[in-house]
């Protein structure tokens, strides 16, 4: 499915530690503006948003993930590179094994995506930006 045609629904998991959030970091062009997205993904056909996140963390970092807290869900219309999107979000605590606590680039078609950790406090002030905004409320 095209994700900028019709309600995409998704799983993103927030991996907090030591102050630092786990973020993908992207570039709107049209806006000109540096953000960073909690990571996770599409959800398929007969799959269920946690299963979601574990398929998602280890196609993107190669982690296996453990799936926390369900935080809720929230709804997500926005504007990306000119294109409008609209998700229903599912959204979860994730913790890492010890090992995978790393930066990592992920790889999608010929776009390359740093994941890294954020600092907290920069996210909550508005210094740096995270999509969905209201995902700052859980950090």
């Amino acid at each position: 499915m095209d994700k900028f045609k019709g309600i995409r629904p998704i799983a993103l998991g927030i991996v907090v530690r030591d102050g630092k959030v786990l973020a993908s970091e992207g570039f709107d062009k049209v806006k000109g503006i540096h953000f960073f997205r909690a990571i996770g993904g599409g959800i398929e056909f007969l799959e269920k948003s946690n299963e979601t996140l574990k398929r998602e963390f280890m196609e993107e970092i190669g982690a296996n993930v453990t799936v926390g807290e369900f935080l809720g869900v929230d709804e997500n219309i926005f504007t990306f590179d000119g294109k409008q999107g609209h998700e229903l979000i599912f959204l979860y605590r994730v913790t890492l094994d010890e090992k995978d606590y790393k930066e990592v680039y992920y790889e999608e078609g010929d776009k390359s995506y740093p994941i890294r950790w954020v600092d907290l406090e920069d996210l909550k002030s508005g210094k740096e930006i995270i999509y969905p905004t209201s995902v700052v409320k859980y950090l």
